[in-house]
């Protein structure tokens, strides 16, 4: 196929040619991975700039996004790829094959530090907020290699996602420590104040007066952001709330264990020993069952299930694309809808967007990044909740994208009084920071 770049892939490809190092922050369906791939095949096989790239993106991404870019687009012949996946002998095979890429999901990252001595010179990091832990062994292991890297870009459309405290191990490899600092203590003491704490434990941080617009302007000339809203022709798009209500004796049950934080339900107590563990029950209650001892399923109400036995029913052979949370949700949601089915291979996918499935299940967790989906339908069902804004707003982005045809239409089923209407809550918020980070950096083509 050509490719017609857009004025705005022009300018993202120019500016990673122009920045040895750079963190492209844009929104999900703006083209992230024909925009790097073009930039790459210029450095390779015009400039003779790099010799062998190391591409690392979450799994299913780097099995079916990445390669079937390189293949649809003519303008990137000659831009060999080898796919370092599978078994460790298939991944070690991968290694020896001779290509400009190499591309690795990020599970395997420490296995390639640890086994193989590196030489890559050239490293893109997709979904650099998948580094956003200084404590993982993926960031580790690329925080020991990093100087020998002479080009790293870093691909991200939800580059702050939970608090502003994930940028710091994301900059870091981009430019070890240059602009936010050579240790995360550093920059916590410098931009951040202790929020919720408990004497001498803090449980979590907040920005100091005027840290955001420092931070910003810190990393502003290494980083560009693009909003999908600002250059594309997006679908439109709906969201909707739907309200269930629990019978008053669901909501006792419920009201009891949230203020006891322990409760009898038939012939089983369920507890839960300090407030994280309440906050996941109390989430699955909303949906309508709960884990108890060794994890047998306890259920609760059926209320979110007849909402969504109500929304297939007007949707009339319509497709659907249903957002689950919990193993107990998918078991109960596909024994009220045996033909429904999960989303999990690439013929799951090429069936989807085909239109040869009416009801999807996918997991936020498993299939958040990089799917194309939208051929397939254009209205997803939230049967349960994350406090992940990232999943959510990845998840999301699978239908309301670039070449979407129809107006995309996101349900949120949602138990009235409990902690589902938190989470909501919470996303929003999260949202607002997250949207001040991205307009900082906005890049302003032509201006």
């Amino acid at each position: 196929m050509k490719y017609n770049p857009h004025n705005y892939q022009s300018f993202a490809a120019e500016f990673i040619l122009e920045h040895p190092v750079c963190c492209l922050m844009l929104d999900m369906g703006l083209g992230k991975t024909v925009v790097t791939l073009s930039a790459l095949w210029e450095l390779a096989l015009d400039y003779f700039d790099i010799g062998k790239v190391l591409v690392i993106a979450p799994k299913r991404v780097a099995t079916d996004t990445w390669p079937r870019e390189l293949s649809k687009w003519e303008h990137l012949t000659g831009l060999t790829a080898s796919l370092v996946v599978g078994n460790r002998q298939q991944r070690e095979e991968a290694l020896n094959r001779p290509a400009f890429l190499y591309i690795i999901n990020r599970e395997n990252v420490s296995w390639l530090v640890e086994n193989f001595r590196w030489d890559f010179d050239t490293v893109v990091i997709d979904e650099l907020s998948s580094f956003k832990s200084n404590r993982t062994e993926r960031f580790k292991a690329m925080k020991k290699v990093r100087p020998l890297v002479h080009r790293v870009i870093g691909l991200t459309g939800t580059p702050a996602p939970n608090s502003l405290l994930d940028l710091w191990p994301e900059m870091y490899l981009l430019d070890m420590g240059q602009r936010l600092g050579r240790f995360i203590t550093g920059y916590r003491e410098r931009f951040f104040v202790p929020d919720k704490r408990n004497r001498e434990i803090v449980y979590s941080y907040k920005p100091r007066e005027g840290a955001e617009d420092a931070i910003y302007s810190l990393i502003s000339d290494i980083c560009i952001s693009m909003k999908a809203v600002d250059y594309l022709d997006m679908p439109e798009r709906i969201d909707n709330r739907i309200e269930v209500v629990m019978s008053a004796k669901e909501k006792k049950l419920y009201d009891d264990f949230c203020r006891d934080m322990v409760v009898q339900i038939g012939d089983e107590e369920l507890d839960a020993v300090n407030a994280g563990v309440l906050s996941g029950k109390l989430l699955q209650m909303a949906n309508g069952a709960v884990y108890g001892d060794e994890r047998k399923v306890l259920p609760i109400h059926s209320r979110k299930l007849d909402a969504l036995e109500d929304l297939v029913e007007a949707a009339n052979g319509k497709p659907l694309l249903v957002a689950y949370w919990y193993k107990h949700d998918l078991a109960r949601i596909r024994e009220r809808f045996p033909e429904a089915r999960c989303i999990d291979t690439s013929r799951d996918i090429s069936d989807w967007n085909a239109g040869r499935v009416p009801l999807a299940l996918i997991h936020p967790a498993s299939a958040g990044h990089g799917l194309n989906l939208q051929e397939g339908g254009c209205t997803i069902v939230w049967y349960g909740l994350t406090w992940s804004l990232e999943l959510y707003q990845q998840l999301n982005a699978r239908l309301w994208r670039q070449g979407q045809k129809h107006t995309v239409v996101i349900h949120h089923i949602i138990t009235k009084g409990t902690h589902d209407e938190d989470v909501m809550k919470a996303l929003e918020n999260k949202d607002m920071r997250q949207s001040n980070l991205i307009a900082a950096v906005r890049a302003r083509i032509g201006g």
